[in-house]
């Protein structure tokens, strides 16, 4: 037999609780009646006028649902809800009496109101005593039932509304482990201050010394708003003192309008680099984004899919993934099914080099936007195998942006890299000309159409970046492989990154490229040490960190912009708009049509010779490496492309 409970023995339960919660507050009517009756001195009461007290208190108790409060988690409602319900009793008390109902000769309204009165602060105090007592707050009670867990003693840096909602999960659930013995906070006026009892020890200055003299175990720093540099500095301060630090989610993660909340959890490399949280245009967004169809190519990518989540915050009349890794489609799709169950999604398992497949997936849909995160992006490998470049970034854009345009798509955002801006390597040159074919559609386009480019840097926890190859190679003990102790790169967060593509594409002008603000360059050594901190190990003496040289392709540095290219646009205060250089003088057909013709040179070393021509061609500013495909530096200039007009 199952050991679960049936649906009537749930019911038997509910109901005797009620009726136990009932008795228990006419219990306290009643003591409230015999107390004021010892208070003005007069004891002449007799057996059926408490009768009709306790039977009016227990039914005001009854009718404003108070048997329904769950002690140990009474609220300001539940309290307000108890006093209403002992205003009401009076109220029917004293009606009683106006309409000769005599409860008492001796007593009169006024008597009648100080019993009420202190019926509902009994009511209120047993509710705000079982929390108490449920919370820790009591320190015999408290002792007692954290005898068997040792529970840690917390620091709260933040005293601000993020602070107190950290307090109060740690009060609410004691399986955290957790009691919080104060706050740290840099505001003058909240010094001395305490905040639900706990008081404010100090500034961050000195927390060193406030975790020595209260003996803390843990700290958490509750600080959503935090820029990169405060986080690490805290967590240097921490770190020497040997305490855990732990922390909570950055404003920067949310999506769309959702209400931040209370995680704690450990410091991570994105908390690190954390900048200021971004404010999106919602309204406007919204307008574009509210039962619009969306097309997402690359779907199943980190920018893709994360997107696909922020899209789907705005209530769109559908979101299409389209991709061909099926895995990770079908991973974005259940997590998307589950956090948006009524949202309609469909997956379209396509390759964007496959024409005729890709028209049919658009003419399926006829989305209204698309967003093109769809690219090889490995640089190594694209140096490698140039003609994959060409084939998936160059020709592939090319084909998603006539598809689009072929089923009346209004807007139509590229994801570009900042790496496109004179670039050293084949990922570079695919992408800047990739930027090149959506601005010239952006000319020809009907009327109200917006094709827009958005470029920017490294995300921060993508596949195949950085961090995932860091945290990897501490799980094996490392080594950690740097190029070089001088490369630096611009770094977002994947939810960054995806925010202000959405701003800057939906809300960008037609035929733009633009950038994103991305903070100042962060030097990969210091990631790597950082990493290594943050895993509570030394990087001088438990993981090596060895240098590896510079892969084909790649620079030392990347930039955001050509040389006197950057002014800022009206899109938002994050996002500048790029004035892109200008290709050779050919129609986008006519190089294209070269490239294709490359392509179709079977002998190895001319065909990648001719690449290599028709880049330098075509991106001026192009500069390949000689590790990369710049290592065929004779061009024969063979094919010659077709001239603009005029």
């Amino acid at each position: 037999m199952s050991s679960h409970p049936t649906t009537s023995e749930i019911i038997k339960t509910q109901w005797f609780r009620q009726v136990i919660k009932l008795i228990l507050d006419g219990q306290m009517g009643l003591v409230a009646w015999l107390v004021m009756s010892e208070l003005t001195q007069d004891s002449a009461f007799s057996a059926s006028t408490v009768a009709v007290w306790c039977l009016i208190v227990m039914s005001a108790s009854a009718i404003f649902r108070n048997t329904h409060q769950h002690y140990r988690m009474a609220g300001f409602k539940d309290l307000v809800s108890t006093m209403l319900a002992a205003l009401a009793a009076f109220l029917v008390a004293a009606g009683a009496m106006a309409f000769g109902v005599s409860l008492s000769p001796n007593r009169g309204y006024l008597f009648l109101f100080m019993a009420s009165l202190f019926t509902g602060m009994l009511w209120t105090s047993i509710r705000l005593v079982t929390r108490a007592i449920y919370e820790g707050e009591i320190p015999f009670f408290s002792s007692v039932l954290s005898r068997s867990n040792p529970v840690a003693r917390a620091l709260i840096v933040g005293a601000g509304r993020a602070g107190f909602l950290v307090a109060e999960e740690l009060k609410r659930h004691q399986e955290l482990g957790a009691v919080v013995v104060g706050f740290v906070d840099d505001a003058f006026e909240k010094q001395g201050l305490r905040i639900q009892g706990i008081p404010v020890l100090g500034t961050t200055e000195l927390i060193p010394m406030i975790i020595q003299e209260n003996q803390i175990s843990q700290v958490i720093m509750a600080i959503p708003s935090a820029p990169g540099q405060v986080v690490r500095h805290i967590r240097n301060v921490v770190r020497a003192t040997g305490v855990e630090l732990k922390t909570v989610p950055g404003f920067y993660n949310l999506l769309g309008n959702q209400p931040w909340q209370p995680e704690i959890r450990n410091v991570s490399i994105e908390d690190l680099l954390r900048r200021d949280p971004i404010h999106l245009d919602q309204t406007a967004l919204g307008r574009i984004l509210h039962d619009a169809v969306v097309l997402i190519t690359g779907g199943g990518g980190s920018i893709g899919s994360e997107l696909a989540r922020q899209v789907a915050t705005y209530s769109p009349a559908r979101i299409v993934l389209l991709g061909r890794g099926e895995y990770s489609l079908w991973l974005i799709e259940r997590e998307l099914r589950a956090t948006f169950p009524s949202l309609p999604l469909s997956i379209e398992l396509c390759d964007i080099r496959q024409k005729e497949r890709l028209h049919q997936a658009f003419l399926r849909w006829k989305p209204g936007v698309v967003f093109h995160t769809a690219a090889h992006k490995h640089l190594p490998f694209l140096e490698l195998y140039p003609e994959e470049a060409i084939e998936n970034n160059i020709f592939g854009t090319r084909q998603v942006l006539d598809a689009a345009l072929g089923v009346g798509t209004r807007i139509f955002v590229n994801v570009s890299t900042d790496k496109s801006v004179n670039p050293t390597n084949v990922l570079g040159v695919s992408k800047f000309l990739a930027e090149t074919i959506v601005r010239a559609g952006a000319d020809h386009a009907a009327p109200g159409t917006k094709l827009v480019s958005v470029r920017f840097g490294n995300v921060l926890g993508s596949r195949g970046s950085v961090v995932p190859i860091f945290r990897e190679q501490i799980l094996r003990g490392g080594p950690l492989t740097v190029t070089d102790p001088k490369m630096t790169r611009y770094f977002m967060t994947v939810p960054e990154a995806s925010q202000l593509v959405l701003q800057a594409g939906l809300l960008g002008e037609t035929g733009k490229v633009y950038v994103l603000d991305m903070g100042d360059p962060v030097r990969i050594l210091d990631l790597a040490k950082d990493m290594i901190t943050l895993s509570g190990l030394d990087p001088e003496l438990d993981i090596e960190i060895k240098f590896t040289g510079i892969r084909p392709g790649e620079k030392l540095f990347e930039e955001l912009f050509h040389t006197k290219e950057t002014r800022q646009s009206c899109v938002h205060p994050k996002v500048f708009e790029a004035l892109q250089e200008s290709s050779a003088q050919t129609t986008v057909e006519g190089w294209l049509q070269a490239l294709r013709q490359t392509l179709a040179i079977e002998d190895e070393a001319l065909r990648r010779r001719e690449i290599l021509h028709l880049f330098r061609r075509l991106v001026p500013s192009y500069v390949p490496a000689a590790n990369g495909l710049g290592g065929f530096s004779e061009a024969p200039e063979t094919i010659e492309l077709p001239r603009a007009a005029g």
